[in-house]
């Protein structure tokens, strides 16, 4: 294994209904407290229970923040992008980033003769030893019938 990891990007447009706690979601980041080095951008640390974020189920910690209703979150001081979701209102529309891993390990080209992955010896090695033993048996019902 060589240890590398892949991942999926997808983005997703999430609305929510501001609960009596909040949106039930806290954040990390910005340019004056980067999360992610060399990225200023706005990450959910936190999903609290129970609260919005829980109960809509899109939203996961580590999910990048792109917009709050439409107000790009780029450039942001940590306590500016505070500020904006406080002033976001009662429905607020995110764009979320989510970050997926897909693979963990080496990744290769499958042979011809390797359908699913599987090296073709693992596959006729028990192929070779059944027709031995079967070669066997016949031969010797075969020499007792003599």
């Amino acid at each position: 294994m060589n240890g590398r990891v892949d991942y999926l990007i997808t983005e997703e447009e999430i609305n929510l209904t501001r609960g009596p706690s909040g949106l039930g979601f806290n954040i990390v980041g910005g340019t004056d407290q980067q999360y992610v080095s060399n990225d200023s951008g706005i990450y959910v640390s936190s999903i609290k229970e129970n609260g919005a974020a829980a109960q809509d189920g899109r939203l996961q910690e580590g999910d990048k923040i792109l917009s709050v209703n439409g107000k790009d979150l780029k450039n942001l001081l940590h306590q500016d992008a505070v500020n904006l979701f406080r002033n976001a209102g009662y429905a607020v529309s995110l764009r979320v980033q989510h970050r997926l891993q897909v693979q963990n390990g080496p990744t290769g080209h499958r042979g011809e003769g390797e359908p699913s992955g599987v090296p073709i010896a693992m596959v006729l090695l028990p192929v070779f030893a059944f027709t031995i033993v079967a070669a066997w048996a016949f031969m010797r019902y075969y020499r007792q019938q003599l």
